[in-house]
């Protein structure tokens, strides 16, 4: 009765929704998208500008310099110092921050909503105004180098994902790390920085989302005034990076020091908008969340709970990116258990979802369980933006946010059966292990300020 009430709870909240979802779209006339959602609860506001611009488009040789120009993007104008954007918009009782990511980079504010004007002054101001200087560029550049020593180099984990990455993707820009290869980051110079700036950071190349307690036609003439003024870049295809087809199981070995084993596997699969059938990236969605979706899903209630041979086991897949991308597995094997033992288990629940059909009541929960997530985020500004903001950025419609849980309902156990069997199959698969040597008795190094407060 308890799971009945929750339900019907979820669904009501769903119903709910719209009443404060009214979204808005402009185009300025120099070809700068601006979509605002209205949500009136509280006088706040989130400001987003979005650039179509991340690791996937870097060049060999300049990779990271999305995320090293991210920083520099805090470092000062011809109107503003270095820092001032920050002090500003703390001193209005806001906060700022940005982040890079594949395939966009993006910078944000969360402040009242009677100080948006400001933000978007601001905000338009260092989108065609940077300074770039040298000396700040050479302290930035070494922030940026002492990041990955601690995100990558230093951290087991972050050392198999990107080996993972460089063996699976043969000419998917993928393969390379967002914050880059250590050899580019030390060759990297401020004119680099600048061609990349000045050709991809314009109006043409951008999206401002706003959603909060705005009225979206005043949102549009605080835009038209801030925005409407700056030049356009000319912005030229980028030429596909089609990934061949695999044609045999890939494997990687890592050796560094590290306390306990670990394991990734990850199958290339297809997404939202580029699949043979629509449905398929939904049915992946079920199928990740049949596996890994809470105390009650399969790797955590047979694997870590049953058996007891792995800490921890998940299952990840996104349907939303530029390119197609990967359905990934970890796991870490515990004390007495070795990582064949849970990468043989993984490889068993794999083989399980593509000969036998999942469950009702798992489907059922899989849909409930995203219903809900869908409702507690919608209580999120930031979350409402991130959602439209991703979207346009990888040339998808906003609008498939809303139809994403009918699609999900849609699904059924014959198409989850079925991209089982299309995707996840050892031809399509690579598998990174992690094998631990013995650890530096050294102490280790203080852990820096990586990244600044503008880390990607």
């Amino acid at each position: 009765m308890l799971m009945v009430l929750r339900i019907g709870f979820v669904y009501m909240l769903l119903a709910w929704l719209p009443a404060f979802a009214q979204v808005t779209e402009y185009q300025l006339s120099n070809g700068m998208k601006v979509i605002v959602k209205e949500d009136h609860r509280a006088p706040v506001v989130v400001s987003q500008v979005w650039y179509k611009v991340g690791a996937s488009y870097e060049p060999d040789g300049l990779t990271g310099i999305s995320h090293a120009l991210e920083h520099m993007m805090f470092k000062g104008t011809e109107k503003y110092g270095p820092g001032e954007f920050s002090r500003i918009v703390s001193a209005l009782g806001g906060n700022e921050n940005a982040f890079t990511s594949r395939d966009y980079t993006a910078y944000f504010e969360t402040l009242a909503v009677e100080h948006l004007e400001r933000a978007l002054e601001l905000e338009a101001d260092r989108m065609r105004g940077m300074l770039l200087d040298a000396g700040e560029f050479a302290k930035e550049i070494a922030v940026v180098k002492e990041e990955r020593r601690l995100r990558t180099e230093d951290k087991p984990s972050g050392k198999v994902y990107e080996q993972f990455n460089a063996v699976a993707w043969r000419a998917s820009p993928y393969r390379n790390p967002v914050i880059g290869w250590m050899n580019d980051l030390e060759h990297m110079t401020v004119e680099d920085l600048g061609d990349w700036y000045r050709r991809w950071y314009a109006p043409n190349n951008a999206t401002l989302v706003v959603v909060g307690d705005v009225q979206p036609e005043a949102v549009r003439d605080m835009a038209e005034r801030h925005f409407g003024p700056l030049e356009t870049s000319e912005i030229s295809a980028l030429k596909p990076a089609a990934e061949p087809k695999q044609s045999g199981e890939t494997r990687v070995e890592v050796k560094v020091p590290a306390r306990q084993p670990y394991l990734m596997m990850g199958y290339k699969t297809p997404i939202v908008g580029q699949a043979d059938e629509p449905w398929e990236p939904y049915a992946l969605h079920v199928l990740s969340s049949v596996l890994d979706g809470g105390e009650s899903a399969r790797l955590s209630r047979e694997l870590v709970r049953g058996r007891g041979i792995a800490a921890s086991a998940g299952a990840e897949y996104g349907s939303y990116s530029r390119l197609p991308g990967m359905f990934l597995l970890d796991g870490t094997p515990t004390d007495g258990h070795t990582v064949a033992e849970v990468e043989q288990a993984l490889r068993e629940a794999v083989a399980t979802l593509r000969e036998e059909l999942i469950a009702p009541d798992e489907l059922k929960r899989v849909v409930t369980q995203a219903v809900a997530s869908k409702v507690y985020q919608a209580d999120s500004l930031f979350y409402q933006a991130m959602e439209i903001g991703v979207l346009e950025t990888i040339g998808l419609d906003w609008r498939l946010i809303d139809k994403e849980i009918e699609a999900l309902k849609a699904v059924t156990p014959e198409q989850v059966r079925t991209v089982a069997r299309r995707y996840l199959v050892d031809e399509n698969l690579t598998v990174a292990t992690l094998k631990p040597l013995p650890m530096d008795k050294k102490s280790a190094r203080p852990a820096a300020q990586a990244g600044g407060r503008h880390g990607s």
